[in-house]
């Protein structure tokens, strides 16, 4: 073709340029060619169909084929101007015309032909040089090409879209430049919007750090707004529902502001206000925040310092990791575990502490339905219901009670530990709850254990004489309140004191009912779900008071000690051996521990009778020291003179009445 360019070192443009600037050449030689030889033999279509192998065959044989290479573009060059004459409209054939080509070649650049009609090697980067509108003239005379014709419809799309992720038009980068050069002045405009706002905002945040109180018109507002948002639709009270509820955000943050200034009162605190204003709205906000009632936020608040208080409150927002319990009856943990994992559970052991616990994090199966907890080879049991078992420390061959059983986890547990050897009496006062015990026992494979349904309170008249006791007795449900959300606004006073009255009575029959002279027990382990200490440390020191029983450390490494003094009161020196847990601690329920050695089987009722009788001549003072003495014997012997008169039958009728008169007198 004469042509010189490599196409492999040429700089690309733009998408299609290539193609543009060769079928503009055709259009240049057609100028150069005698008019004789720019007529067709055949339709203007045939030779456009074989300009691609023609281009083909050409780059190979560039020699022998130039000829003919030639003449097919000046036949393909001679139908196009004569359809642009004849097909188009006139507007089309004024720029369809050969004549304006000549102002796009540049001087110096020229095609000459020889005198057997071949184009000699002349410069055709001229093309490249072409101004804008040449190329739209081009472009758009060529935009149906036989190679276009020749491809399929689905292979033009995707040459389109080739062409269109392979290469972008210099007006598209421009755009492209501009929108970035846009964004990075608006970006530095917002940084210098915030520079210019710095200071202002640090002011802002001075200003917040400087805890204050509401004032009451405020504080009255958010009551209305807290009490109408709360209104249920069936209720008699005719207050309309606030348009905007309390924020909670803003209360959070006000809690914390508060807890900076209590933490140190002396410095940050308003000047005026004393440390129950202070107190007082923490604990409504609390109670606003987390939905306590007040009487359960006043108890946490005499247990707990504040910061240990959030802690503990959030922690019961967090349900606890769900827990398993081996059954080495049946199988091991290590097999267990193995076992669940290839079913999809995620698990660890739950601790060193445990030997059989283990902790699931997550499971594409339900733990409660699996084949291996359906064959007894483990048991759904929190972390917290294996510590009482363990301080209780069965042995085989024993006589255990367990006096409130229900569900079963503890009993069984028991059972696992004594190999199924001695005998469990698994009590409980609920016959329906026992049901759930019989069944645990059965799909564990417990044998030792014997069901009873009889009143705790009742028991020592029952059964006695066991090795060990368990009591885990019914309480408040105040360390479970992440199960139980219930327990925030449903409990009062009345309730903490009812569940430590019937708790004192348990304690006491649960001690009743061991043998202090057993050679392997004599232990009772007490426990409740509670942290209350009216709950606790109460009961454990009333029953100190009331039964030959000493405490004992519990065998377990972790936990909080017992309260020796709360408030106003003080107990016995050696709680500190009883345990506390806690949720956000331990990350376990709230739970109390405590275990007792009874070293004597007789109760202690007759300490109090002696003093008794020392108070009473006390309480009537003067009865006989007030008689002096010689009186006395003269009234005696008065007494008996006459005594001696009388005869023998009334003698004994007046002394049997002053017999029955002598306790009225004393």
């Amino acid at each position: 073709m004469g042509r010189k360019l490599d196409p492999t070192k040429k700089e690309k443009r733009g998408p299609g340029r290539k193609a543009r600037k060769q079928r503009g050449a055709e259009v240049e030689l057609a100028r150069f060619l005698p008019p004789g030889k720019c007529g067709l033999d055949r339709p203007a279509a045939a030779p456009r169909r074989a300009r691609p192998s023609d281009r083909r065959v050409s780059s190979r044989r560039a020699g022998d084929r130039q000829e003919e290479a030639l003449q097919s573009r000046q036949k393909e060059a001679a139908g196009q101007t004569a359809r642009g004459r004849s097909g188009f409209s006139d507007g089309n054939s004024k720029w369809l015309a050969p004549a304006k080509a000549k102002k796009t070649q540049p001087k110096g650049n020229h095609v000459e032909l020889s005198s057997d009609g071949e184009v000699e090697e002349g410069s055709w980067e001229m093309e490249e040089e072409e101004d804008g509108s040449s190329e739209e003239m081009v472009d758009d005379y060529g935009a149906s090409s036989s190679e276009e014709e020749e491809l399929l419809p689905i292979e033009k799309a995707a040459l389109k879209q080739k062409s269109d992720r392979e290469g972008l038009s210099e007006d598209d980068s421009e755009e492209e430049e501009e929108e970035e050069e846009e964004a990075e002045e608006a970006s530095k405009q917002k940084m210098g919007q915030k520079e210019e706002e710095g200071p202002d905002l640090q002011l802002n945040l001075d200003i917040d750090e400087q805890f204050k109180l509401p004032t009451s018109e405020e504080i009255e507002k958010e009551d209305i707004l807290f009490i109408s948002s709360s209104l249920a639709v069936g209720d008699s009270l005719t207050v309309f529902p606030p348009a905007e509820p309390p924020d909670l955000h803003v209360i959070h943050q006000r809690i914390q502001g508060n807890l900076e200034v209590l933490q140190d009162f002396g410095v940050k605190r308003e000047e005026g206000r004393s440390r129950q204003e202070y107190l007082a709205l923490l604990r409504r906000d609390m109670a606003a925040y987390y939905s306590y009632s007040d009487f359960l936020l006043t108890k946490l608040m005499d247990i707990f310092p504040l910061p240990e208080l959030i802690s503990f409150l959030e922690a019961n927002e967090v349900p606890r990791p769900v827990t398993i319990r081996t059954n080495t009856l049946k199988t091991r943990r290590r097999d267990l575990a193995q076992a669940l994992i290839n079913r999809g559970v995620n698990l660890d052991p739950l601790g060193k502490w445990s030997k059989t616990g283990l902790v699931i994090y997550d499971s594409t199966v339900p733990i409660g339905a699996t084949p291996e907890y359906l064959a007894g080879h483990y048991m759904l049991q929190g972390a917290s219901s294996l510590l009482p078992v363990m301080a209780l420390a069965p042995q085989e061959n024993e006589r255990i009670l367990d006096m409130c059983c229900a569900p079963g986890g503890k009993t069984s547990y028991i059972a696992q530990l004594m190999k199924n050897t001695g005998m469990i009496l698994a009590n409980d006062s609920s016959a329906e709850r026992l049901r759930s015990v019989v069944g645990n026992l059965h799909r564990l494979g417990v044998t030792n254990a014997v069901v009873s349904n009889c009143d705790g309170r009742q028991f020592p008249k029952v059964l006695g004489g066991f090795d060990r006791v368990l009591l885990d007795a019914p309480c408040s449900g105040t360390g479970v309140i992440s199960k139980d959300p219930a327990v925030k606004t449903n409990k009062d006073e009345t309730d903490i004191l009812r569940c430590a009255h019937l708790q004192k009575e348990l304690i006491l029959s649960a001690i009743d009912s061991v043998n202090a002279a057993s050679e392997t027990g004599g232990y009772i382990v007490y426990c409740t779900c509670s942290i209350m200490v009216e709950e606790n440390e109460w009961v454990v020191d009333y029953a100190l008071k009331k039964r030959n029983v000493r405490l004992v450390a519990t065998g377990l490494d972790f936990g909080k000690e017992g309260f020796t003094r709360f408030k106003d009161r003080r107990f016995h020196p050696s709680l500190k051996s009883t345990r506390r847990f806690y949720p956000h601690t331990h990350n376990m329920d709230g739970f109390f521990i405590a275990k007792f050695k009874k070293f004597s089987n007789a109760i202690p009722q007759a300490r109090k009778e002696p003093a008794v009788e020392a108070a009473a001549p006390s309480a009537v003072p003067g009865t006989i020291i007030t008689e002096p003495p010689p009186k006395k014997k003269k009234l005696e012997g008065s007494k008996a003179d006459k005594e001696q008169k009388l005869p023998q039958p009334a003698l004994k009728k007046k002394r049997s009445l002053q017999a029955q008169r002598r306790p009225l007198k004393a």
